[in-house]
């Protein structure tokens, strides 16, 4: 009611609570119809209320779902009209009204077809396009009448259902389109819909494609017809093909695409209905899929998908300048004549329509494609509001294009990934299998034929085995235009696609196509080779004044790899990454590449390959720099630097272990053979080195590789160039990380997987002498890793370790061990790797030694092959060598020489840098040596013998020294057990003959060091050693090293002068052999030697070296020699075999007799020989003299412990005369001061001496008399040692006096022992002793001097001392030993003992003026012991009636002329033999005034005058016979002394002298011994005169009458006589009192006393007296 008002705001208020109830639900659904109508009666009204009206029914028909059919089509009328409304708010409004109630039209049909249960009631029966009839719901017949009258509309028909004349064809499209969007599935649902698409809308389609393109409705049915191919193409399968071909032709139409020319001229269609045909054809993967098998795969089909990829080909390639040239893909760095030939003629060539004016202009274009400057801002195809096409930009067609392929190589890939990932990476495990991480190609015919995933693999496999060469062509195109980044991306993208998916299904033409091409792409061959010419300006300037001054344009920087060629390069790696489990031959390629572009990126340094990226958009014009830098940039434009690509690079490396046997077979194999062309052609002849420092030229070379042919040589890298030969190979390089890696593979797998293609090649590398040394040595170093980490992964358990070993050591030795060919002339190269080698064999048995159960032979015979085995020339110490080179004489191989590449023998200092590597090895063999068999052992001692005798002198001193003892040890060790104990006892053996063979060495350290050993070991396991080896050490090994070590020394002493310094190295070795063969017989001669059945002749020959070696071999060898024959003195004792022990001191006694009887001969001569003639005669040295002595010593124990008694008095004897003669050996060079110390020899031979058992009868006397000899050296056999011809050191001087000084007191104690013994007294050896005293005594002052460096006492007074402790002994022992002494002995003893005394009195003392005054006094005292002896010991016994009387007198001879006070003509004692009573003659006797010398020693002489007195007086204390006898023999002196000189004195000790009664008349008588007891009476038939003559003779003062004329005469004296002031005292009874009487002037007694002055006259009276006396006459 509201709305027939016709009032508008009623209507509108009408309307809006219309649509209020509506929402409510609460109108009926009869009330539908009426408010239809009013509605359409309203429709008339204004704006307001028309869109009222389009509100209402969008609220009516959703709430009423029952609307159907004619209602329906009235509701639906409505919205029709409204759209076609002036207005364009009412007709935009109702057209999306209309939108929406269509689709809920359609809506209501899918809620129908969801329904469980429709009432068949219902059903409407409609009749279809193709005359078929069908029952449909009321929702479905709704929805086939709405749709096909739309579709009847667009063909401006006449509609069956919708009551309307006409609508415009663009929104009847738009509508079909939008219900095509949004129920394309149910579509399918329903056959009846399909058929409408078929027989109306396909046509209507056609035909509006077919006519004169209109852009809103070309546009609309492009749309629509995408939507069928996408939606409906397995419905529409003819349909399809029918648009699709449409489609190509019309973007591949070659007509003008710059307008329209009219109806009906299908080929002239505009450019805009291509981009739109163009749009479309994007972006559907799954629609390309099934086109091919729908139409391509089947047999009779049309080849849809081979027109399109080729009329996209075509298109993107019919205009190149438009499109322009990537720059940056020829490289940086690189001419661009290079880049122009090498890229755009190339592609250009593929363009049909491209001229040549074409590529000229492309050439100099500066077009491209970029999104930014090709793309529009809304596609055409979304541009509904367009009445006329937009602009379109002439590059936009291009860039569907290869937004197309891009689309179609990616929609392949994105489904081929997922499933091959699913299939063949993630598939599930069966338990404890390994993860596959590097798959192989996908295998489709091992998959489900029933799955559907198979049947679309098969299809994507035959996509791009059949369109491969079109895509390829395409991409390789595009790629190198001048896209921008994000187009390059995209392709590059689709060439790593195509790439990928090509690898998964295994496709291994295209997928190695593609490789090849991404290898161009990646590393352009032009800037390879343009490195080798480039050559870095060393004054950089700006590119413009380069070109301004040439007048052209050049690189100006090195040739490099691009930014784009860096991505490329990514994408490569990734995708070979990616497939890496099946590229198999594949893998040849691309190791090629990465070689390419490793050499690009590094061989001109980082700074080079920083130079070589582009900046992003350096080379593009400004219209295609679509981002600013600070944008993101896409990953694969991202960390495109040098070092970034290295690591992917060796990622992809690294990724070799995740690679299946198979497939790392196939990747080993194509590095290897890489490598092997590479270092195949940098050995080729035509190689020209251009750098000055380069060390290898070779002109040929042997093929590494069985393909390589020289007429196909490759030359893809320029790897030959100098600059990589110092590198190294890329091969090699990567072959040692991928093994290293990989190394289970080398062990755990059969050796065909991995091992023997990699050992084999590096071994052919290192075999190729003409090969690049650095590449040589390359090889080695790679190999010799790989050996040394083998062993160390190596599992113990199991047969594999022995099979490992085995290949590595066989493996090492073709390195190690020079080829038979190449022994004579080795290189320094070749040096080099076997020295490698052998550094390598040494970290193998460091680190792995001990796990080796096989192989040990290889490792010997390694390690011997480096040893020389001629031995070394005579010569001394050869530690250092020089080299020597000599080049190669063959002018066949090359023209010129090769400056350092060494082709000539191998220097000496590469020889021994060998020798010290193995032998380093070697050491450690000898470390483990108890894991080594007998047969091992034995190669080792071998080898170490080798060793031994190599030049290095530390080497073979190690070999001789420490490693065989080290092996000695441990066949020692294995000898515990019985049942090897022979068979290791017999490899002891030649152990023993191998270290004997290196004791000759020339060398002295070898020598001595296998000396050392030899003994050491001998020593250490002797005690063990069975009796057998023992006999077989003694005669193979010890005397046989003696010999050998004699002989030579004999040799060099037979040499000229100039070669006596080379004998001492082996007189030194000889010494240590003699100091251990010593040491062996010490330890074991009684234990082992002493036992052997060849004993005796064992010890004869042993004795027998010790002998020659003293007498014939030079003198430094004799001490040692005969320390040897000491140490087995020593121990022969020990033995319970006294038989046998003294047959070998025996032996000993005979050679030290012999060698003995040799030093006395030199010494019969007491003067030196000359050196020359030293020299000739070799004098025994001290040491050796010594050594002499020390074994008399130690024989003589032995001896006594023996024989348990001392040797005989004829042996003793004879030692006796060996000691003396080794004492006075006047010849040796080396003799020592002996002074102060007894030297070392002196004091040995006193020590003998004083050991000796004097209980030997006779041995004292031996003894004795040979002491006394010693004792005067000093003063007889003291000589000076002649000094050398041009020394300046002092001439020494052999002087005993040490020897003296020990043996004078000696003597003493030895006498003191044996004064008891009456031999000592009858064979003259007390006189012997004697003697020995007087010489120092007589000598006194003049004796050499007691010490140099101490004050030790003069040895005169030693010997006075000494004499006079003897004389204080024998004595009295003379005269109790009379009965059994013959006189003639004890005369001679008393003679001896006498002079003496008398040497000791007038012994010149002279030189004691010089001392000081209290020095004086104190010697003289020291001389009054002999007067003071004389009268203790001597007077007493003296006057014995066994003495001749000339002894006796001569005591008072001797002390007349000790008692002189002035020095006259000396007068012989022996003159005095008889003195006689001088008679006194007072007319003749004259005296003199003539002054004398006064003696030096007054009181001395006062001393001697006294005792004088003394023994002529008469005095009883005991011996009174002998005392009286002596007086008479003495008188004489007595009287003749008294007229001499002191007259004062002598008239004092005159009177007071009292005679022995008759003394006087006895001395006077023919017979003074015979009347000197008792004289005969008087006779007194004599005269009166006579008588009293006689009888004043026999008057104690008899004296006196004798000298009564003097006394006369004095007391007659006119003038005044001498006088003397004296103190009084009383004679002494002794002389000891009278020297006391004489010194002690300050006593007590003599103060209180008064001096007396005397004088001669006085005295001379009181003598008269006393005469007077005598005669009776004063009484």
């Amino acid at each position: 009611m509201g709305c027939a008002t016709k009032n508008a705001k009623v209507v509108a208020i009408a309307l809006g609570s219309l649509q209020r109830l509506i929402a409510l639900k609460a109108v009926p659904h009869s009330a539908v119809p009426l408010m239809i109508t009013t509605m359409s009666d309203a429709m008339s009204q204004g704006v307001d209320i028309q869109l009222r009206i389009l509100q209402t029914l969008v609220s009516l028909i959703p709430n009423f779902p029952e609307i159907h059919g004619t209602l329906l089509g009235d509701a639906l009328l409505l919205c029709f009209k409204l759209q076609e409304s002036k207005i364009a708010v009412v007709s935009s409004t109702a057209a999306a009204t209309l939108r929406q109630l269509v689709m809920f039209v359609v809506d209501k049909m899918v809620v129908e077809d969801n329904a469980e249960d429709v009432v068949d009631s219902s059903l409407s029966e409609v009749k279809l396009p193709d005359g078929s009839t069908k029952q449909l719901g009321p929702s479905a017949l709704d929805a086939f009448s709405v749709f096909e009258d739309l579709c009847l509309l667009a063909n401006s028909e006449k509609p069956h259902f919708l009551k309307l004349e006409s609508l415009h064809k663009t929104f009847a499209l738009e509508l079909i389109e939008s219900v095509l969007t949004n129920y394309h599935a149910h579509f399918r649902k329903h056959p009846e819909l399909i058929l409408l698409l078929q027989h109306h809308l396909c046509p209507l389609l056609l035909k509006a494609l077919s006519d004169r393109p209109i852009f809103p409705l070309t546009l609309r049915c492009t749309r629509v017809v995408f939507l069928l191919l996408k939606q409906f193409s397995l419905e529409l399968t003819t349909e399809s093909e029918v648009f699709l071909t449409l489609f190509i032709k019309i973007f591949s139409d070659d007509g003008d695409a710059s307008g329209d020319h009219g109806h009906g001229f299908h080929y002239a269609r505009p450019l805009w209905m291509k981009v739109l045909a163009m749009e479309i054809m994007r972006g559907d993967a799954e629609l390309m899929r099934n086109v091919w098998d729908r139409y391509d795969a089947q047999e009779s089909g049309a080849k849809v998908f081979a027109s399109l990829v080729t009329a996209l080909k075509r298109l993107i390639t019919e205009k190149p300048a438009i499109l322009g040239v990537g720059t940056q893909m020829a490289g940086v760095g690189v001419s661009p004549e290079a880049t122009v030939s090498t890229y755009s003629l190339e592609r250009v060539a593929t363009a049909a329509s491209a001229t040549v004016s074409g590529v000229v202009g492309m050439i100099g274009s500066s077009g491209g494609l970029s999104l930014h400057g090709s793309s529009m801002k809304l596609q055409c195809i979304d541009q509904l509001d367009k009445a006329d096409s937009p602009p379109i930009p002439e590059s936009y067609i291009y860039l569907l294009a290869v937004q197309c392929l891009v689309s179609l190589c990616d929609g392949l890939a994105s489904f081929t990934g997922p499933l091959y990932t699913t299939i063949v990476i993630q598939r599930p495990k069966i338990p404890g299998e390994t993860i596959v991480r590097a798959p192989p190609a996908l295998d489709i015919t091992s998959l489900p034929n029933e799955e559907p995933s198979t049947k679309q693999l098969a299809i994507v496999r035959d996509i791009i085995e059949s369109g491969w060469p079109a895509l390829l062509a395409a991409l390789s195109f595009i790629i190198s235009t001048n896209l921008s980044d994000e187009l390059f991306v995209e392709v590059l993208a689709s060439y790593q696609a195509l790439t990928n998916v090509s690898g998964m299904l295994g496709l291994t033409t295209p997928r190695d196509a593609f490789f090849a091409s991404l290898s161009k792409l990646a590393v352009p061959a032009r800037v390879v080779s343009s490195l080798e010419s480039y050559v870095e300006s060393q004054t950089p300037r700006s590119t413009a004044s380069f070109s301004e001054n040439l007048g052209l344009s050049g690189p100006t920087q090195a040739p490099g790899l691009s930014e784009r060629n860096m991505a490329c390069l990514k994408v490569l790696i990734s995708s070979a990454l990616f497939l890496a489990g099946s590229l198999a031959e594949c893998w040849f390629g691309v190791l090629e590449v990465l070689q390419n572009a490793d050499y690009v990126l590094t061989t001109k340094g980082v700074g080079a390959g920083k130079r070589a990226i582009f900046s992003p958009g350096a080379t593009t014009t400004p219209a295609l720099r679509d981002r600013s830098a600070s944008a993101p940039r896409h990953p694969l434009l991202s960390d495109l630097d040098p070092e970034t690509l290295q690591m992917a690079i060796q990622r992809l490396f690294d990724a070799s272990k995740n690679l299946e046997d198979s497939a790392y077979k196939h990747f080993i194999n194509a590095l290897c053979r890489l490598s092997a062309e590479m270092v195949e052609m940098q050995s080729g002849g035509e190689v020209t080195l251009t750098t000055d420092d380069s060390h290898e030229d070779v002109a040929s070379v042997v093929a590494l590789s069985p393909r390589s042919v020289a007429a196909h040589r490759r030359r893809v890298s320029g790897i030959h160039i100098p600059r990589t030969l110092r590198s190294g190979d890329f091969g090699i390089t990567k072959l040692g990380g991928v093994t290293m890696l990989n190394i289970h593979r080398l062990i755990y797998r059969s050796p065909d997987v991995a091992w023997d293609a990699t050992t084999n090649h590096l071994l052919s590398v290192i075999h190729t002498s003409y090969a690049p040394q650095s590449i040589r040595v390359q090889a080695a170093s790679v190999l010799d890793e790989i050996l040394v980490v083998v062993p160390r992964n190596l599992s113990s358990t199991g047969n594999l370790q022995a099979q490992v070993q085995k290949r590595v050591l066989d493996v090492l030795a073709q390195q190690v061990v020079p080829e038979p060919a190449t022994l004579v002339a080795s290189t320094t190269t070749s040096m080099e790797l076997r020295r490698m080698g052998l550094e390598t064999l040494h970290q193998i048995l460091q680190a792995s030694g001990h796990t080796l159960v096989i192989g040990w032979e290889m490792i010997f015979h390694m390690l011997e092959s480096v040893c020389r085995h001629s031995p070394p020339v005579r010569t001394a110490s050869i530690d250092s060598v020089s080299m020597l080179s000599e080049p190669s004489s063959s002018p066949s191989i090359r023209n010129k020489p090769l400056p350092l590449l060494g082709l000539g023998n191998a220097s000496e200092k590469g020889q021994v840098a060998l020798v010290k590597i193995a032998f380093q090895s070697l050491t450690l063999v000898c470390d483990s040596v108890t894991m080594l068999s007998p047969e091992h052992l034995r190669l080792c001692i071998s080898t170490l013998g080798q060793f031994g005798r190599q030049a290095d002198t530390n080497i073979a001193l190690t070999a001789a020294a420490s490693l065989l003892w080290s092996v000695s040890d441990a066949i020692q060790s294995k000898r515990k057990n019985a049942d090897e104990e022979p068979q290791y006892s017999e490899l002891w053996m030649f152990l023993l003959l191998e270290v004997l063979g290196l004791c000759s060495d020339p060398r002295q350290e070898v020598r001595d060091g296998a000396i050392q050993t030899l003994f050491r070991t001998m020593q250490l396991y002797g005690s063990t050693l069975s009796l057998e080896t023992w006999d077989r050490c003694i005669w193979e090994v010890t005397f046989p090293l003696l010999d050998s070590l004699t002989t030579e020394i004999r040799h060099l002493a037979n040499a000229t002068s100039g070669e006596v310094s080379a004998a001492q190295p082996w007189d030194e070795s000889k010494v240590l052999a003699l100091n251990s063969v010593g040491s062996i017989f010490y330890d074991f001669l009684t234990s082992k030697i002493m036992q052997l059945d060849s004993f005796p002749k064992t010890w004869d020959v042993f004795v027998q070296h010790i002998q020659d070696a003293v007498l014939l071999d030079n003198r430094p060898i004799s001490a040692p020699a005969l320390r040897c024959l000491e140490k087995a003195i020593k121990v022969a004792p020990a033995v319970n075999l006294p038989p046998i022990v003294s047959e070998v001191l025996l032996r000993v006694w005979q050679t030290v007799d012999v060698l003995g009887g040799a030093v006395t001969r030199h010494s019969g001569s007491q003067s030196p020989v000359s050196t020359t003639d030293a020299r000739f005669q070799r004098p025994f040295t001290q040491e050796s003299l010594l050594s002499l002595v020390d074994v008399i010593q130690t024989l003589r124990k032995a001896s006594r412990l023996v024989n348990g008694c001392e040797w005989t008095l004829d042996r003793l004897t004879r030692l006796m005369e060996l000691l003396k003669g080794i004492l006075t050996y006047p010849n040796s060079p080396d003799f020592r001061p002996d002074v102060d110390v007894l030297p070392p020899v002196q004091a040995a031979v006193m020590e003998t001496v004083e050991d000796i058992d004097l209980s030997v009868p006779g041995s004292p006397s031996l003894i004795l008399r040979d002491l006394s000899e010693y004792a005067t050296l000093p003063f007889l056999a003291a000589f000076d040692v002649p000094s050398a011809p041009k020394s300046q050191t002092p001439q020494k001087r052999i002087t005993y006096i040490a020897l003296s000084k020990k043996t004078l007191p000696m003597l003493v104690d030895l006498f003191m022992r044996f004064k008891l013994e009456p031999t000592i007294y009858v064979d003259g050896t007390l006189e012997a002793l004697l003697s020995a005293y007087s010489i120092p005594v007589k000598l006194k002052y003049d004796c050499p001097a007691p010490s140099k460096i101490g004050k030790d006492q003069p040895l005169w007074k030693t010997a006075t001392t000494s004499f006079l402790r003897i004389v204080k002994e024998c004595a009295g022992q003379i005269n109790k030993l009379a009965q059994d002494t013959p006189p003639e002995r004890i005369e001679s003893i008393w003679r001896q003992i006498l002079d003496v005394f008398r040497g000791g009195i007038l012994a010149d003392c002279s030189a004691a003026e010089a001392f000081p005054l209290d020095v004086q006094e104190t010697e003289e005292n020291f001389d009054f012991d002999l007067i003071a002896s004389l009268e203790m010991d001597v007077v007493p016994h003296l006057g014995d009636s066994r003495v001749p009387d000339y002894l006796v007198g001569q005591l008072a001879k001797i002390l007349h002329l000790g008692s002189r006070l002035q020095e006259t003509e000396t007068e012989d004692v022996s003159s005095m033999i008889s003195p006689k009573i001088e008679i006194i003659d007072m007319h003749n006797e004259s005296g003199s005034t003539e002054s004398s010398a006064v003696v030096h020693r007054e009181r001395f002489s006062y001393w001697c005058l006294d005792l004088l007195f003394l023994i002529c007086s008469y005095v009883k204390s005991g011996h009174e016979n002998a005392r009286q006898r002596l007086a008479v023999l003495s008188i004489p002196s007595l009287l003749n002394r008294a007229r001499e000189q002191e007259l004062l004195y002598v008239l004092r000790k005159l009177l007071e002298l009292e005679l022995w009664p008759g003394s006087l008349w006895a001395a006077v008588s023919d017979k003074p011994s015979q009347y000197a007891i008792e004289q005969p009476g008087i006779d007194v038939s004599l005269s009166p005169t006579l008588l009293m003559a006689d009888a004043v003779k026999r008057s104690t003062v008899a004296h006196l009458f004798h000298f009564y004329p003097v006394l006369l005469e004095i007391v007659s004296i006119p003038r005044k006589t001498p006088s003397a002031w004296v103190i009084p005292i009383k004679a002494p009874s002794s002389v000891g009192r009278l020297m006391n009487g004489h010194t002690e002037f300050g006593s007590d007694a003599q103060r209180h006393v008064e001096a007396v002055e005397l004088d001669a006259r006085t005295l001379a009276r009181n003598c008269l007296k006393e005469v007077g006396k005598g005669i009776g006459v004063s009484r």
